[in-house]
C-alpha cells in the first residue's frame, strides 16, 4: 500500500491533551452527531510476521477487528490465503466481529489499544 492512507485510518500524531479534551466533550454531551470517534491502535509484530513501518494508527471505533485484520494483510501485501492472527495485549485473540470500541474500553491503556499480529497462532 506504499504511502496510501485509507480514509478510515491514518497515522496518528495527536497528543494526550487532545484525547482528554475529546473525552470531556463526550462526557458533557458536547460532541456533534457527525463526529466519528477514533481509537489509537498500536500494531506490534510477533513471531515470523513482517514488521510494519508505521505502527500507530487511528481507527474508527465502530470498525470490527476483522476489518483491521484485512487492513494489515493488505498493508503487508500478504497472499489472500495467508492467515493473520491478532491478539489483544498478548493474551487472547478477539472475535473478528468484535468492535474496536469495546476492546479499547476494556483493554486499552495509555490512550491506545495494543494489538499484536502474527502469521501463526501464538497465544490463546
Amino acid at each position: 500500500m506504499g504511502d496510501e492512507k485509507p480514509d478510515d485510518i491514518s497515522q496518528t500524531e495527536t497528543s494526550n491533551s487532545e484525547n482528554v479534551k475529546e473525552n470531556e466533550q463526550k462526557e458533557n454531551g458536547e460532541s456533534g452527531k457527525t463526529d466519528k470517534v477514533k481509537v489509537d491502535i498500536l500494531l506490534k509484530a510477533t513471531g515470523n510476521a513482517p514488521i510494519m513501518k508505521k505502527k500507530k494508527w487511528t481507527v474508527d471505533a465502530e470498525k470490527p477487528i476483522g476489518w483491521i485484520i484485512e487492513f494489515v494483510k493488505k498493508y503487508l501485501k500478504l497472499e489472500p490465503e495467508e492467515k493473520l492472527f491478532l491478539y489483544v495485549n498478548q493474551t487472547f485473540a478477539p472475535s473478528p466481529d468484535q468492535v474496536i470500541r469495546n476492546l479499547y474500553e476494556c483493554f486499552g491503556s495509555d490512550g491506545k489499544l495494543v494489538l499484536h499480529y502474527c502469521k501463526s497462532q501464538a497465544w490463546g
